[in-house]
């Protein structure tokens, strides 16, 4: 009989298997349930290296089905559950925003309520981990970073939305006294990553010598974290929090989205066998989205000091191993397709 269950919401995505991978690894004598609906960004293929293990189990369920949740927390008893099922695009946000609200808020609520439902006699044995994003802060001038302590300023329906769903997470824990943490973490990289993100994006089509697109000047600076160093922390969070804190997870790593794509096909230059400096033709400037927040960036120096996690990777060594897994693996690259983002580029385009 397995020590804990716990469920893991998004399994399937992007950041989702890497931290199912991880806790499936590291906790053999937990049950570790994947919990997807299997959307446009899920995609099992993440993860056929553990699929087999005795110790994980895949539940295809939709988290805004509230009677499908509260029978799942019935049947499966989970001891806790890291949720990060999401919409996550910005640009699809600002098109369809009411798939956000009901995904992102609506389904976050009836989790826990399911959890409310079936944990009441015994909050402090179980724990309720939101994992959400640093845009639920707004922006920043060329100064300054966000703290846990930063107010609230979404600007974008996507943020909103996970604003929103960090909101109703405190508040479960406020009124009802659920054992919750929350982690607000900045721009994620790595393998596996849907190919609609500017990496991936521009990892493939620097390949097929396609325009890269970049928003505006390419002026807008994120904080990039190794999607790996990101599954770490959520671990470290989840086994080591005081109910009720949150926390900021960035990987130190401040670049403007034009040096990012330079040093991309720099790399890319070198892995191909180009010459240098070609790939960087391929940068293409599009109109820039609507509410395009111009800087974020994170100070985690509560979660170094409070649990003793720091990033492992500088951008540069990441980038190097983000190539190299897309260029080893152009099947799972090809395989992964979606018309979305490629329609809202042909749209920018089509402006110019």
């Amino acid at each position: 009989m397995a020590d804990k269950t716990i469920i893991i919401t998004g399994g399937a995505g992007f950041i989702g298997s890497h931290v199912v991978r991880r806790f499936v690894h590291q906790y053999p004598n937990d049950r570790i349930i994947n919990l997807d609906k299997l959307t446009y960004a899920g995609n099992l293929n993440n993860l056929t290296d553990i699929e087999d293990k005795p110790n994980y189990q895949f539940i295809k369920a939709d988290i805004t089905d509230s009677q499908q949740m509260l029978d799942i927390f019935t049947k499966d008893k989970p001891d806790g559950i890291i949720h990060l099922a999401a919409e996550s695009h910005v640009d699809r946000s600002i098109t369809s925003p009411l798939e956000f609200v009901l995904t992102n808020v609506v389904g976050t609520v009836n989790l826990l309520n399911a959890a409310r439902s079936t944990w009441k006699d015994n909050y402090d044995q179980h724990r309720f981990y939101h994992v959400s994003t640093d845009e639920v802060y707004g922006a920043l001038g060329k100064e300054g970073m966000f703290t846990e302590n930063t107010p609230y300023d979404p600007h974008s329906p996507y943020s909103a939305s996970k604003a929103s769903s960090d909101h109703f997470v405190r508040a479960y824990h406020d009124t009802y006294g659920m054992n919750t943490v929350i982690s607000n973490c900045s721009n994620n990289y790595g393998s596996h990553h849907f190919p609609e993100k500017l990496i991936p994006l521009a990892i493939h089509n620097i390949q097929h010598n396609k325009p890269v697109p970049i928003y505006g000047k390419g002026e807008n600076v994120r904080d990039w974290l190794f999607v790996e160093d990101h599954a770490r922390a959520i671990d470290m969070i989840y086994h080591k929090a005081a109910s009720g804190s949150t926390y900021n997870i960035g990987g130190h790593n401040e670049w403007t989205n034009l040096d990012l794509i330079r040093l991309l096909c720099k790399i890319m230059d070198d892995r191909l066998n180009r010459a240098p400096g070609s790939s960087e033709k391929l940068i293409t400037f599009v109109t820039d989205r609507a509410g395009h927040d111009l800087r974020y960036a994170i100070n985690a120096d509560k979660l170094e000091k409070d649990l003793g996690w720091k990033p492992s990777l500088r951008l540069e060594e990441g980038l190097e191993k983000t190539v190299d897994w897309y260029l080893a693996n152009e099947d799972w690259l090809q395989n992964v397709t979606s018309g979305d983002y490629q329609k809202y580029y042909e749209k920018q385009y089509s402006g110019r």
